[in-house]
């Protein structure tokens, strides 16, 4: 077969994901390929069904999708991990519209898009999807020879797209020699995921291993882009499926699914956090080296101790998203040294209008009036322009952008930069800009007698600054829990 064109920059058609509204027909997959009608079964509504805690069924589930859908040849070995196609497809849309934005500009004279993806497995996945469906090339790196083999095996078995991946090896002991060498410290080699060559970087002034505190879990392993990414190497982005587990005892918990995954995929010390940790650190040596870097994340709840870490570390731009696919939900993280085109706001990428969150447990003098006042307050601290409705117990919020970054980065602003900004919001009649402002409101309800439901709505989804939305959203819940939910006396 003719190999498959790289995909010029500027060229770009949105790709749809196959799977966001539309699950996989089983019936039909099953009626189309013999080797897959065994694993389908009925259940008494008259519905076809597979066996999810059969890794037979799944994996070959996902090897019909790739070829029903994608014209993809695909296979892997019991016990490797086996991805499951639509969440997989909704991180490569996600990286697409990251792109597409144009919020952070082309490295350099790159002309065609260029991804790194950590710890490839031996599905060797997001490489696949992205050659397959968009044309990107891609560097995949691994530490395993039997997640080596297999995802060369995989690439070189679609020659229409096998020019544009690239399976990278990781070399343990000239990593271990390197890391020793320029850091002066030994490496703890239980998590070998990526590591290599540390002396082929133009390091920054920033030491090379940042310690996390000591509340945080720490990571062990070697640098996972430092030492893989060759010298003068300038990616678009870097995507990651990390280890969410501290232990293999823990990764098996989950009784409804059978996805496989070794130990080396599924576990390492301290879990996502600190991986991904690690490869916040790792970016911060290699800066804009990357257009943009990107992980996934499993637990909602270490999105917030990673976005502080990383404005910590001055980035120029955070971003997240959820990815929901049936019952399962995981979350995007992605940031930048980049900074940003100048006058450009981050774009739409919010997934939900609505959010809400429970005050439980308040004193009997704190009242929904009492919580408003303090919503105010905390949108007010960076001069964003509020309307307090206590009649119809709600708050209106315009924001701009400088009014969203401080309160993400809890940093306070000089005085002259705030009014800057509030003149603009105040005075701007132009539509460009106000289409670029984030309006919110916030409602307070009694549920019962202690209990407030705080509810956020987005009132403007095509705004720019949307994505902003479920950030400011977690930070008032965090504030407001801070001041009404607090235990023992203050």
């Amino acid at each position: 077969m003719p190999s498959k064109k790289k995909r010029k920059r500027g060229l770009e058609k949105r790709s749809i994901n196959k799977y966001s509204e539309k699950p996989a027909d089983f019936d039909k997959l099953g009626s189309l390929y013999p080797t897959f009608q065994p694993y389908v079964f009925y259940s008494s509504d008259g519905r076809p069904r597979i066996d999810w805690t059969d890794f037979n069924a799944t994996r070959e589930l996902t090897r019909v999708l790739l070829l029903h859908h994608h014209a993809l040849n695909w296979w892997i070995p019991d016990g490797q991990l086996c991805p499951t196609l639509p969440n997989r497809s909704n991180y490569i849309h996600w990286i697409e519209d990251l792109l597409a934005s144009d919020i952070i500009p082309v490295i350099g004279t790159q002309v065609h898009v260029k991804g790194f993806d950590i710890g490839t497995g031996a599905n060797c996945i997001y490489p696949l999807l992205g050659a397959s469906l968009l044309g990107w090339t891609f560097v995949a790196s691994d530490v395993t020879d039997v997640a080596l083999e297999c995802s060369e095996k995989n690439v070189k078995s679609n020659p229409h797209i096998s020019e544009l991946i690239e399976i990278r090896r990781v070399h343990f002991e000239e990593a271990k020699h390197k890391s020793e060498s320029g850091n002066g410290e030994k490496s703890d080699f239980r998590r070998e995921m990526v590591s290599g060559n540390l002396d082929s970087f133009h390091m920054q002034s920033e030491p090379a291993s940042i310690e996390l505190e000591s509340s945080a879990k720490s990571y062990h392993g070697p640098p996972i882009l430092l030492g893989v990414v060759k010298e003068g190497e300038r990616f678009d982005f870097c995507m990651c499926n990390p280890p969410f587990f501290e232990t293999i005892d823990e990764a098996g918990l989950n009784p409804k699914t059978a996805c496989g995954g070794t130990p080396n995929e599924m576990v390492c010390p301290g879990g996502e956090q600190a991986f991904i940790t690690r490869i916040i650190e790792d970016s911060v040596q290699l800066k804009q080296s990357f257009r943009w870097y990107t992980s996934m994340v499993g637990r909602k709840s270490n999105l917030k101790y990673l976005i502080a870490k990383l404005w910590g570390f001055g980035v120029t731009i955070v971003k997240t998203t959820e990815f929901v696919q049936g019952r399962t939900s995981r979350w995007g993280l992605a940031w930048s040294f980049i900074p940003p085109k100048r006058n450009t706001v981050p774009f739409n990428m919010v997934e939900k209008t609505s959010l809400n969150f429970s005050l439980e447990g308040l004193e009997r003098q704190h009242s929904a009036i009492n919580v408003l006042q303090s919503a105010n307050s905390f949108f007010c601290s960076c001069s964003a322009s509020c309307k307090l409705d206590v009649n119809s117990f709600h708050l209106d919020i315009i924001a701009a952008s400088g009014h969203c970054d401080a309160l993400l980065r809890s940093e306070a602003q000089n005085e002259n930069g705030l009014a800057v900004w509030k003149g603009e919001l105040e005075s701007s009649n132009d539509s460009e800009h106000q289409e670029s402002l984030l309006r919110l409101r916030i409602s307070v309800f009694q549920q019962i007698p202690g209990t407030l439901l705080v509810k956020g709505s987005l009132q403007q989804r095509e705004c720019a600054l949307s994505g902003a939305f479920p950030l400011l959203f977690q930070k008032l819940e965090d504030h407001l829990k801070a001041e009404f939910c607090r235990k023992g006396p203050k």
